[in-house]
């Protein structure tokens, strides 16, 4: 269980973030939505901490963070273990191949043998259709492949929850699709996901639930039936504008 409560974040006169209060289930698919600047992505990295709010608790299972106070190594590494982030354009090692990019955190920060690390990353790159790039470098790949690769790695460390922030926006709508064919396997499977994205279909058909932002508060919190089919006044403007950008694209 991930909870937020009373979290603040402030930049100047601004508020990204106004008194959250939200609790992530285990095993649930949550999808959050809003307009450009509501405070979604601020949300999701508070969840990693790379964000650091400036007020509020955060627990993570029966351990609680008072986050008005400066946070030690150990906290911040600790809260990274449990928490795998996959970021819009995700960062390899260049001079490593694949296998090399999947296996160095688990090596090194999890201690496991290189053979059990080896073994495991080949099943999780089977798991998104990419085993055949295990010997390939980085650059060999392309968008879609690298945003898989970077899904199965984060994997690979066995978080407790994969937050994802806008995973496919850099992407044309062919390695798109490539892209959200695994989070919805992996939202069936029951993975424990907290994704941040622009794609309606997606949230429609993957999510467990829905939030929506604005303003750095949570304006909506419930199924993707509600959202979708019994939106408030807010919400259908939202949805029927994103509709027309759709339309014009």
């Amino acid at each position: 269980m991930l909870k937020l409560e009373h979290i603040d974040k402030r930049y100047t006169e601004h508020y990204a973030l106004k008194d959250i209060n939200v609790t992530f289930n285990p095993h649930e698919t949550t999808v959050i939505v809003g307009p450009s600047g509501s405070g979604k992505s601020t949300l999701l990295r508070s969840l990693n901490l790379l964000e650091r709010p400036d007020s509020g608790q955060y627990t993570i299972d029966d351990r609680t963070i008072d986050l008005s106070q400066p946070l030690t190594t150990e906290t911040l590494l600790w809260v990274r273990r449990k928490t795998g982030m996959v970021f819009q354009q995700p960062r390899m090692f260049d001079h490593l191949t694949i296998m090399g990019n999947m296996i160095e955190a688990p090596v090194h920060v999890l201690k496991q043998s290189k053979a059990q690390a080896t073994k495991h990353a080949h099943e999780l790159l089977a798991a998104v259709d990419l085993d055949n790039t295990a010997d390939r470098y980085p650059y060999q790949l392309s968008g879609g492949q690298t945003q898989r690769v970077a899904i199965a790695r984060a994997l690979a460390m066995a978080p407790d929850y994969l937050l994802l922030d806008e995973p496919t926006s850099a992407l044309d709508p062919e390695l798109e699709a490539q892209v959200l064919r695994v989070l919805n396997d992996l939202a069936h499977e029951n993975q424990s996901m907290i994704i941040v994205t622009h794609n309606m279909d997606f949230a429609r058909h993957a999510a467990d639930r829905m939030l929506f932002l604005e303003d750095g508060e949570i304006n909506f919190d419930g199924t993707p039936d509600e959202f979708f089919n019994n939106p408030t006044e807010r919400i259908n403007r939202f949805l029927n504008a994103f509709k027309f950008n759709q339309n014009e694209a």
